[in-house]
């Protein structure tokens, strides 16, 4: 249902008003206070003043945001001209907060609303009480969405007439212009919440034909699920996907859909540290708001939730007799988690159990083997996402499943034989044996994360695999999602503040291998708190917004941002035609050679250049040829490769 109410001109001023109050009532799903109802007849009031003077036009009265999970007061569209229209009734100021939620509303219609993407978008704020507008000067930027209109209730009627002058005469066959797709792509933080709230993954997604396959995954584990349970089996399924296809919000769609069945309750686990704080308080900032309980207590509802796969680990190596209370469980990047020898050296010294001698796979599987009946385990791998020493890919998962585990059913996607997910070349082998079920609907292939570019992938995969032609092929196809280059960080700043509109969030990022970006003003030594880094608003020293700490690989792993600002430093440059990885130690740069630390390296910069929704900024430094750490042919060479791979540089800069 787009909106509570919908009428052209005729019916919208022959309706009483009783009847429009009723009609919205019907449609409201909340309890209705009083106060919501005065607020629909001034709104109504309003409104009919505002376009008696307006000869044809379609109004929708809490017209449907689904990705942001609200509605908008009023949409009004007139011509081919979009208005969206936010009261705050009884209010006399025009608040940051208020301008930020209309144009955010207006922003989501022209990005994920099919319908929109090509009209004008004025989104108006109108505070009932103030008693004059601010000067009225209709700027329609990228996009055709215009920056917000600060309206009084007196001069709402004027505001409307002249910006919708030049669009009367244009045909817009609203019908179809409402029941045109929707196609959202929110970030994981607003899924997350979302999913928390008990909405359907199936209301905040994209259902159009490349991106359906979300649900078809979810359903495929459903099934696996129900067999495994009903045949008191036990199985275990890998999900790939491309970066920002939509894995951890398979998992949460997972475990959200079974948290309130005791014999199905699913945990959902990752070993990925700022991914969870991040989630935890938002969902617990969210929750609290929601439900008018304090933060701390809905923090303790949100950790049985979502939980850190180590503490897991080690609450089971304590206690070795005890299945744990869940069948169900998800473990996010679980490409990540550690070898036999990472998972006993730490074991061994941090946790004091000196006879652990499995791998985390290995141990985490026969955590779940302790059930007498049944169980699934659900993995989520992202393909070249190993960032760490000792992360193992899915070859200890299948060593330990050959292994230990023959009597387990394995469902596994068929990409896992790809090179990015098959480091050491077994996958194959494994898939031959009659245990394992090939699925194509457990591959992800769309990112829903870059909605403006879904080849982004491809160009930064063929970017990293220094195939410049392709990566400049695959640039052509971006669209308009925009990747420039500059060697002033300021200027990138800049850009960053001045393309994000509305709350779309932007920050800073940089490999934790960039020691040399220090004399730039960007210490990567200097640890982010993901969660106030991620959460808090632009008043926030402590925020994306203010560029001042930058994120590291490991800080947004998993995480995205609108728009970002990557740092490239030396640690990963091109040299002679070829990427070389170097790794500062001292006062030095040393040369990288061993192989799984160059592809750690080489994948750190994978998901630093695959963080951002909208477009990015990449920063090169000068480098300075009095400072033998950073002489400018560490960088040139790597700008001059960018520039052959297709990006352009940002203008004035």
């Amino acid at each position: 249902m787009r909106a509570y109410y919908t009428a052209d001109r005729e019916t919208f001023f022959s309706d009483s008003e009783e009847h429009i109050v009723g009609a919205l009532a019907l449609r409201h799903s909340f309890d209705l206070e009083e106060n919501q109802k005065r607020a629909w007849q001034q709104q109504i009031l309003i409104m009919r003043n505002a376009l008696n003077a307006i000869a044809a036009f379609t109004i929708y009265f809490e017209f449907a945001i689904p990705r942001m999970g609200k509605r908008a007061d009023v949409v009004v569209v007139i011509g081919d001209c979009i208005f969206v229209i936010e009261f705050k009734v009884g209010s006399d100021v025009f608040s940051p907060q208020a301008l930020e939620q209309v144009e955010d509303y207006a922003l989501d219609l022209k990005n994920f609303h099919a319908g929109s993407h090509d009209l004008s978008i004025v989104p108006i704020l109108v505070p009932t009480k103030a008693s004059l507008a601010q000067p009225v000067q209709l700027e329609l930027t990228f996009g055709q969405v215009a920056r917000p209109v600060l309206a009084s209730v007196i001069d709402l009627a004027d505001i409307i007439r002249m910006a919708s002058a030049q669009h009367l005469h244009n045909d817009l066959n609203v019908d179809e212009w409402a029941a045109s797709g929707y196609r959202p792509t929110p970030t994981i933080i607003q899924a997350a919440q979302a999913l928390y709230a008990s909405h359907n993954v199936e209301d905040i997604t994209r259902r159009d034909a490349d991106a359906v396959n979300l649900t078809r995954t979810e359903a495929a584990i459903s099934h696996v699920i129900a067999e495994s349970r009903a045949n008191q089996r036990k199985a275990i399924c890998f999900i790939t996907g491309v970066p920002g296809a939509g894995k951890t919000l398979a998992g949460l769609d997972i475990a959200t859909r079974r948290s309130e069945d005791r014999t199905e309750h699913t945990t959902y686990l990752t070993g990925n540290g700022p991914l969870i704080a991040v989630l935890q308080t938002a969902l617990a900032r969210d929750q609290a708001a929601r439900e008018k309980v304090s933060v701390k207590f809905a923090e303790s509802k949100v950790r049985a939730f979502i939980q850190n796969i180590h503490e897991f680990r080690d609450e089971y190596a304590t206690r070795s007799a005890l299945p744990p209370s869940d069948h169900v469980v998800v473990f996010d990047e679980a490409q990540r988690a550690w070898t036999k020898a990472q998972a006993s050296k730490f074991m061994q010294a941090k946790r004091n159990i000196p006879d652990f001698d499995m791998s985390e796979p290995e141990f985490l599987l026969s955590v779940m083997d302790r059930h007498d009946d049944w169980c699934a385990v659900v993995c989520l791998v992202g393909g070249g996402q190993e960032i760490n020493t000792g992360e193992a890919g899915l070859s200890e998962w299948m060593a330990a499943i050959r292994d230990r585990f023959p009597h387990w059913q394995v469902h596994a996607s068929a990409q896992i034989v790809q090179p990015d997910y098959d480091l050491k070349h077994d996958a194959r082998a494994f898939i031959a044996s009659e245990q394992v079920s090939l699925h194509h609907d457990l591959h992800l292939g769309v990112s829903m994360r870059s909605f403006r570019a879904e080849t982004l992938s491809d160009f930064i995969s063929h970017l990293l695999n220094g195939d410049a032609a392709a990566a400049r092929a695959a640039h052509d196809r971006l669209g308009n999602y925009p990747i420039l280059l500059t060697r002033d960080l300021n200027a990138a700043r800049a850009w960053l503040r001045e393309t994000a509109r509305g709350s779309e969030r932007y920050g800073l990022v940089a490999s934790s291998g960039a020691m040399r970006l220090r004399p730039e003003g960007i210490h990567i030594k200097a640890a982010i708190d993901p969660a106030n880094w991620f959460l808090n608003d632009r008043n926030d020293v402590r925020s994306s917004f203010y560029l001042e700490e930058v994120a590291s690989e490991f800080d947004v792993q998993g995480l995205e941002l609108d728009f970002a600002g990557v740092c490239w430093d030396a640690d990963w440059r091109h040299v002679d035609g070829q990427w070389q990885a170097w790794n500062f130690k001292g006062t030095k740069w040393q040369k990288v050679n061993d192989g799984f630390r160059r592809l750690y390296l080489k994948n750190a910069y994978r998901v630093l250049l695959t963080r951002a929704r909208q477009g990015m900024v990449i920063f090169v430094p000068q480098g300075d040829d009095a400072d033998h750490t950073r002489p400018k042919r560490f960088y040139d060479e790597t700008w001059d490769y960018l520039c052959a791979c297709g990006l352009k540089r940002l203008p004035n800069s």
